[in-house]
This record gives C-alpha cells, structure tokens and sequence, in this order.
C-alpha cells in the first residue's frame, strides 16, 4: 500500500479536471510499468493505492516508480501553472501486505477513504476512488468481505 502527499499538503489536485488528469497519469504509469492497481483514492492534496509489482520484474522499484510518477505529476501541474521548478510531491509511505486480512482491511481503507474525509456519504459515490469500479467488478462475496473488514485499527499515515 502506498500512501503519498502533496507539498506542504497544498491543494494541487483541487479541481475535478486536475484530479482526472492526475489519476490518469497514475493509470499510465501503472500500465507502462506493469504495476497492477487494486485499489486507488485521490484527494485534493495526497492519494493511496494498493498495488501488486508481481508482473513489473525485478528491475523496477517501489522507490523508482513512484519517483517517476512523482515527476510526471510535478511536471504536469507545474505546466498547467506555469510554475517551472515548484515542488509538488512531498514524500511517500508504503506498507507491504504479506497477510491477507492486512491486504484486504487496506482495500476497504482505500475505498472508503473520501467517505473519511468527509467529501462523499458513500464510497462509490467518489468519482476518484475504486470503490464503485471495485463493486462492479468484484463477486458480490469479496465485495461483502472486504466491506466487513473494521477501519479503526488499519495504521495508514492519512491526516491531510
């Protein structure tokens, strides 16, 4: 699980066009890489994924995925902007899921994640988060499992 902010927790992603352009170049980045993503939430100053390296090779790590994705992303908005040079992404933390249950409790985190910011009533309804792709892609089984997982004890850096 990868949990990343902004600078200075600035809202750089403040505007729906910013958060569609900013979460595809996640989704190119991703496939370019070979990363599969399982779970995303963007917000307006950081994001969180759940992400599977197993098809990337060895070549590629976490730390330099997520350095070239950081730089696109400055790159992106500092163009928009006209702000050559400013800093857009602070830092990163990641957690590996070697357990099931702590993969699981973390996508249910990720997804519920706008609802815990207060920005939607129900997960789904967030149009950058997985949630909704997530509910209609998944058996209604996992979907029910992953739900029932409590929030209150998953450990995720997240006070933006």
């Amino acid at each position: 699980m990868i949990t990343a902010g902004t600078f200075q927790k600035s809202h750089f992603f403040d505007t729906p066009p910013r958060r569609d352009h900013v979460l595809g170049l996640i989704f190119r980045h991703a496939s370019d890489a070979g990363v599969g993503l399982q779970a995303w939430a963007l917000l307006s100053n950081h994001y969180h994924l759940v992400a599977s390296f197993a098809e990337a090779g060895e070549k590629l790590s976490l730390s330099r995925w997520i350095t070239g994705l950081h730089a696109a992303i400055g790159r992106e908005l500092n163009a928009f902007d006209a702000t050559p040079g400013r800093r857009v992404m602070h830092q990163f933390w990641d957690t590996g899921l070697t357990f099931e249950k702590s993969w699981l409790a973390r996508l249910h985190y990720v997804h519920h994640n706008p609802v815990h910011h207060g920005l939607v009533p129900v997960a789904r309804d967030y149009p950058w988060c997985s949630a909704r792709w997530f509910e209609g892609n998944a058996r209604p089984a996992f979907v029910k499992s992953v739900h029932s997982f409590k929030l209150d004890r998953v450990q995720v850096p997240d006070d933006f």
